[in-house]
């Protein structure tokens, strides 16, 4: 008898690419086949994002286009939805089952038993499924979530209403994960959370091995002390993480990151709002005066630890505008504050409300219009400032991850990131997918660099 088959679709953030790995470890411990043909699978896995309202609608439109090209396949929905869009997900003819992420070793058994929904409203206390092994997309880069749910409550953000509060990993479970991985050959190590630098996990008696006493003090294992413990794993890789909250930003953690040479010189620290009043109404603890002299502490340890070109860290956040009740000027505080801080890269989103969260009972009271005008004006004003500041790559060698290649003719284009996670591509004579090369940056545009093979 054939082995049923499965096609995932991930919609969302890196900690929902990290339960796709997941989900696809479970499917073929169910017996299941993975597949890459649409018109021959029998399950659609959808692994949904309810963070945007245009996320949740690329989702109808997903589904409706599988359903199109294979209407005998079944479609499961899972990761990070909102109670109000699973009560809509679930009046869809077309979607056949909605499981949470958490009960994910459940999965086989609620399809026999034709269980249309099972999800866990309440906080759960574990994160028990983050111990299934992971099927890793490749074997270079991984992903190691060290968290679960956030505390936080941003006031537009749905995580605590899909993910729960915050769950932390056991510290020495993420640590053998990145032991085993670097063992491995992998080259390149994410830590994700909602707030990874909310971690701060607590050690019970005296479990402390003793390779680990000099650098965990107070049996207290906090984000900096997981970097520390990480960072000194023998092995030629590279450390990111995603994403950080400003306000839990600590000197500590600061000296920390610009003194390990592992953890590479890219930082992702969401601002949301360059307007002290907004940010409060965002549920944000802190001024646009505090992140601005946060940035000042990373880019002076960076120049005071680092050497040559890493000195200068790439910085990219996160921004919404058009959040409810925001003006012109409060718009325009967020515009100021980004051509002070120059950001390399920045994920700007149109405000969307998002049913259930504090916001949702706010006015939404900026215009469509106005949302894109807003979004179009920081869009410009970073497409100049990133070109200016890939421009100081030019002539420089850096090394470089390659991701993807791609054959033309005699050669090969290897596209990669760098250690400051700028995109780059250059010609190869070999497939050199994986590895970590040197290269000389020829070209720098807004959003790219080109470099040649040294």
């Amino acid at each position: 008898m054939a082995k049923k088959k499965y096609l995932i679709i991930t919609f969302g953030c890196q900690m929902n690419k990290a339960d796709s790995e997941r989900i696809e470890r479970i499917m073929q411990v169910f017996g299941y086949q993975k597949t890459s043909d649409e018109k021959e699978a029998d399950f659609f896995i959808i692994n949904a994002c309810s963070v945007r309202q245009s996320a949740i609608d690329r989702v109808y439109s997903k589904i409706k286009d599988l359903k199109n090209k294979n209407k005998k396949a079944k479609i499961i929905l899972t990761g990070c939805i909102l109670k109000k869009d699973r009560e809509n997900f679930l009046k869809d003819k077309n979607v056949d089952f909605i499981f949470s992420i958490n009960s994910l070793k459940n999965w086989q058994e609620f399809i026999k038993e034709k269980r249309r929904y099972f999800w866990q409203e309440k906080d759960i206390k574990d994160c028990k499924y983050l111990e299934i092994e992971p099927e890793y997309s490749n074997n270079f880069s991984a992903l190691i979530p060290i968290s679960f749910g956030c505390n936080n409550f941003c006031t537009y953000c749905a995580v605590p209403y899909t993910r729960g509060k915050l769950i932390l990993r056991d510290w020495r479970k993420i640590v053998k994960e990145a032991e085993k991985l670097v063992n491995l050959g992998f080259k390149e190590i994410w830590l994700l959370g909602q707030n990874v630098n909310d971690y701060n996990f607590k050690i019970k008696g005296n479990k402390i091995p003793d390779k680990f006493k000099k650098i965990i003090k107070n049996k207290v294992i906090d984000f900096a002390t997981l970097l520390a413990i990480i960072n000194d794993i023998k092995g030629d890789f590279w450390i990111r993480f995603t994403s950080p909250h400003p306000e839990n930003f600590s000197e500590k953690l600061i000296k920390k990151i610009a003194k390990s040479q592992k953890i590479t010189p890219y930082l992702n620290l969401p601002l949301q709002s360059g307007d002290d009043e907004i940010l409060r109404r965002m549920n944000r603890h802190y001024k646009a005066k505090d992140y601005e002299k946060l940035v000042q502490k990373i880019r002076f340890y960076f120049k005071k630890y680092r050497k040559g070109i890493e000195k200068d860290p790439s910085l990219s956040t996160d921004i919404i505008v058009g959040f409810p009740g925001e003006s012109e000027k409060q718009f325009q505080n967020t515009v100021k504050l980004f051509k002070k801080i120059k950001f390399d890269m920045a994920y700007i989103a149109k405000y969307s409300q998002r049913p259930g969260t504090i916001a949702s009972k706010f006015k939404d009271d900026v215009l469509s219009q106005e949302k894109e005008r807003r979004y179009k004006i920081l869009q410009d004003l970073l497409n100049k400032i990133a070109k200016e500041r890939n421009k100081r790559f030019l002539n420089k060698k850096v090394e470089v991850l390659v991701e993807e290649v791609k054959k033309e003719n005699n050669f090969f284009w290897c596209y990669g990131k760098t250690r400051h996670f700028k995109s780059l591509k250059f010609k190869s004579n070999e497939n050199l997918q994986g590895k970590i090369v040197n290269v000389k940056i020829i070209k720098a545009d807004s959003f790219g660099l080109l470099g040649k093979l040294l």
